[in-house]
């Protein structure tokens, strides 16, 4: 698959389009078949217990795959996510970036699929699987 949007590309379009994630959410890689995106986390992303919510590794898991989608299409920002499953596998490591690398599985005209693992970094064991499915918006 061609990549029309790198790393730089998509940090800079979520900094205009999305600037409330963009401080936090950043690509780091973005090769053919795998997208890699962190999330900084502060306390604003931290429930009591002091692990991070579910709500932002959703939200990593979201934004990874989106950005998957966004690096195939080009800025597409209409693209909207249309069915989302998360699966929370163990407590994130305290004080650690969370690293998301996801993958497409489908990238047609009107739908993509895609899924995500997450691990906190320096771990190899995941955190959090997610697939989901996002829906295309016909080309002008």
């Amino acid at each position: 698959m061609q990549i029309i949007m790198d790393a730089e590309a998509l940090n800079a379009f979520l900094a205009r389009d999305f600037p409330q994630v963009a401080g936090s959410y950043r690509v780091e890689q973005v090769e053919a078949q795998r997208l890699t995106a962190r999330l900084s986390v502060d306390d604003a992303h931290l429930r009591p217990g002091g692990t991070v919510s579910g709500p932002s590794m959703f939200a990593l898991a979201d934004l990874a795959i989106y950005c998957a989608i966004l690096a195939r299409l080009g800025p597409v920002a209409l693209a909207v996510t249309t069915n989302a499953s998360i699966d929370f596998m163990r407590k994130p490591e305290a004080g650690r970036a969370l690293i998301a690398e996801c993958r497409l599985l489908k990238l047609g005209r009107v739908l993509a699929v895609g899924e995500a693992l997450i691990f906190s970094e320096g771990s190899e064991l995941p955190v959090a699987r997610s697939s989901m499915t996002y829906s295309i918006p016909p080309k002008a």
